[in-house]
């Protein structure tokens, strides 16, 4: 005989069920039921706006409820903290006989009978005014229905203008007491809701998370302030802000996959988004500016993760006759002082674990990589430089297969134990100096004195275990920077898709070394990525809480509903 109904739809609910044998019946009934509440929660969705459009019409045209600006309108309006701060020493149950306009998002509604309306309306984040509509100090010549209409429509999420006198209540509230009915311009067609906890839908609908959680916002204003901070440093120490082509025959800088597309003007001819600004920079100091500097976007056509996105924004410094230590020294200013601007232009900024006042210690890449393996490394400029290195990672770190690099290249193998072994002694900020030249090839290099291995004269700074900036001082020399490029064409091993300094099919830059060839003066370069400073002075964990709509995944989400 058949079950009754209820016992098949919810078999959890009897004794005799257990889960291991009815796996796949339950794995059903979870998934429907998840799939109608998605459907009852987009159903009221639905409803709500349908019902809140309606609502509109019966009142007035919806084109009439977003109405265009008067004019001179923003002679008369007054921001809320302009408005609070104009005010301030006004006494409980003073009015003030200046007419002013505000507006703002309603935030909150609330009636005391049917003649009398408060909202709280707001026009940024952190400032709030009461708004206070009693049908007695309305205008006679209003309709007579109309104060009923204003109180039936009016609702949280909507923008208003309100026309009254300065006033403060008996309860000493500051308010605006309106003299004639609200204005409404433009409305919420959804209910806000009350909480969002759901983290995709809080990266997808950036808008909708704002409006319940403003806090989301200070990552953007934290951002804003670095950015701002960072030009204001570098222009006061004599440096010209450029902008450099985003749309290039080559990548240009770094080592990474690229973007590829076209361009309707240059049929046939295939185009990157840059990987970086680096090598049209030393262009310009070729061309006689000695100190630029550009903060802009980047392209690396590869994975997200809580750190990385393949759309990012990068800042890049380049000085003639900078040197390393000088690049150093700069980072520990630049850092120190932007930490005592932001603590001083935006409150409450959550404190940073570790101090960021300089000098910084330094660790060396080959020794404290051999201190940590026990183990010298061999020589990373002869032929068998790659098999003596995967030699020794095999038999040296521990669970090695979780470690051990897709195509171990020897760059790949460098960078690996630099991840397991250098930089997760960087809590403090710490850098990691002198690097094998492996790892650089647009960098200078020279023979270290206490291991006898060819070295770049580069840093990076790491926080935390996490790299903030990269500098070192650049390869000016055509003849060696020629020889740099087809080493790291050697050593990339297989076609791996990877772009930087090398053309698509392997193809060395051969504008860039002709540049080099009319004179590079002596030079330091400096980049850093922008989220991650926003991430480390905002205490945010992943990149995708810095970006206005989150990483590429949540962007390709935005076309749906």
């Amino acid at each position: 005989m058949a079950q009754p109904i209820p016992r098949r739809l919810r078999p959890y609910l009897f004794h005799g069920f257990r889960s291991s044998q009815h796996a796949p019946a339950r794995r059903t009934f979870f998934a429907a039921h998840v799939q109608c509440q998605r459907s009852e929660k987009a159903g009221t969705a639905t409803h709500d706006y349908e019902k809140r459009v309606g609502q509109l019409q019966a009142d007035k045209p919806v084109r009439e409820c977003y109405p265009r600006l008067p004019e001179r309108f923003a002679e008369t309006r007054q921001p809320l903290a302009k408005f609070r701060k104009l005010h301030e020493t006004m006494v409980a149950g003073q009015t003030v006989d200046e007419v002013v306009t505000v507006v703002g998002r309603i935030s909150s509604v609330r009636t005391a009978g049917s003649k009398l309306v408060f909202l709280d309306i707001s026009d940024d984040p952190r400032t709030t005014l009461q708004a206070v509509c009693q049908l007695s100090k309305i205008s006679p010549n209003e309709p007579p229905h109309a104060f009923k209409s204003f109180t039936r429509t009016a609702r949280k999420g909507d923008w208003f203008s309100v026309t009254g006198h300065p006033h403060r209540t008996e309860r000493g509230e500051l308010s605006v007491l309106a003299t004639t009915l609200p204005q409404l311009l433009s409305p919420s067609l959804h209910q806000i809701p009350e909480t969002l906890d759901d983290p995709e839908t809080k990266a997808r609908k950036r808008h909708i998370d704002s409006l319940v959680n403003p806090s989301s916002l200070r990552p953007l204003l934290v951002r804003h302030h670095i950015e701002k901070h960072l030009g204001t440093f570098l222009d006061t120490q004599g440096f010209i802000k450029v902008n450099t082509p985003i749309l290039t025959p080559g990548a240009g800088g770094a080592v990474a996959r690229a973007f590829e597309t076209e361009a309707t003007e240059l049929e046939g001819q295939k185009l990157n988004l840059r990987i970086a600004p680096e090598l049209w920079l030393k262009r310009l100091v070729v061309g006689g500016l000695n100190k630029v500097y550009e903060i802009g976007p980047a392209f690396r056509n590869e994975g997200v993760d809580a750190t990385h996105n393949p759309e990012f924004s990068i800042c890049e410094f380049y000085e003639a006759f900078a040197t390393l230590d000088d690049l150093i020294t700069k980072t520990e200013t630049l850092l120190s002082e932007m930490q005592a601007y932001l603590n001083l232009s935006i409150p409450n900024l959550p404190p940073l674990p570790i101090p960021l006042r300089g000098p910084y210690p330094r660790l060396e890449f080959i020794p404290t990589l051999e201190s940590a393996l026990n183990h010298a490394l061999p020589d990373l400029t002869s032929p068998t430089a790659q098999s003596d290195l995967l030699t020794l990672f095999l038999t040296h770190v521990p669970n090695v297969f979780a470690h051990v690099p897709t195509d171990p290249t020897l760059p790949r193998l460098l960078d690996a134990l630099s991840t397991l072994y250098l930089e997760p002694l960087c809590t403090h900020p710490t850098y990691l100096t002198h690097h094998p030249a492996a790892l650089s090839p647009l960098a200078k290099h020279f023979t270290c004195p206490r291991t006898g291995q060819t070295v770049s004269a580069r840093a990076e700074l790491f926080i935390q275990g996490r790299e903030y900036a990269n500098m070192y001082e650049e390869e000016n020399s055509p003849f060696e920077q020629r020889r740099k490029f087809v080493e790291q064409l050697a050593l990339r091993g297989r076609d791996d898709g990877e772009g930087g300094v090398l053309e698509r099919k392997g193809v060395v830059d051969e504008g860039y070394l002709a540049a080099l060839e009319w004179g590079l003066p002596p030079t330091g370069g400096w980049g850093c990525g922008v989220e991650r400073l926003v991430m480390l002075f905002s205490g945010k964990e992943r990149i995708a809480e810095v970006l206005p709509f989150g990483t590429v995944r949540h962007v390709g989400g935005l076309g749906r509903r």
